[in-house]
């Protein structure tokens, strides 16, 4: 697991931080370096307040590891405690299977713009929508 760029998700989410060229540009960069990653954008639900947010919001992932390895290396990450509860969001709709590989589950919910996007909480937000406007250019 890589993490790359410091968060600066105090501001604002990630998409609203960048508009669509440039996210595009930097998965294809990425992508080109890194054949064998997958570009995760991983960022806290916005109306979460137990949960700190995390030093960095990009990660590359290996395609095999699966949605379950990936939440206990999160966990390690934020250093929660083995009472407290993490659920994971994936593209700002669904639950995915612990079980699922990140390849799986980035073929099935990749944004348009390259990355996943994963949101994480420390209650079950199933279907909570995020209003994102769109960022300029």
């Amino acid at each position: 697991l890589q993490e790359t760029e410091k968060n600066n998700q105090t501001l604002m989410p990630f998409k609203q931080r960048k508009c669509l060229e440039t996210r595009k540009d930097e998965v294809c960069s990425i992508r080109s370096k890194f054949p064998n990653k997958l570009p995760v954008i991983v960022e806290r639900y916005i109306r979460e307040k137990a949960l700190p947010l995390l030093d960095k919001t990009k990660f590359l992932v290996p395609f095999e590891l699966t949605l379950g390895q990936f939440l206990c290396l999160l966990r390690n990450k934020i250093a929660l405690d083995s009472t407290q509860a993490l659920f994971l969001l994936v593209a700002e709709k669904s639950m995915s299977c612990m079980s699922s590989s990140m390849g799986e589950v980035y073929s099935h919910h990749s944004d348009t713009d390259g990355f996943l996007y994963i949101t994480y909480a420390s209650q079950d937000m199933f279907g909570a929508p995020q209003h994102a406007a769109r960022p300029p250019c």
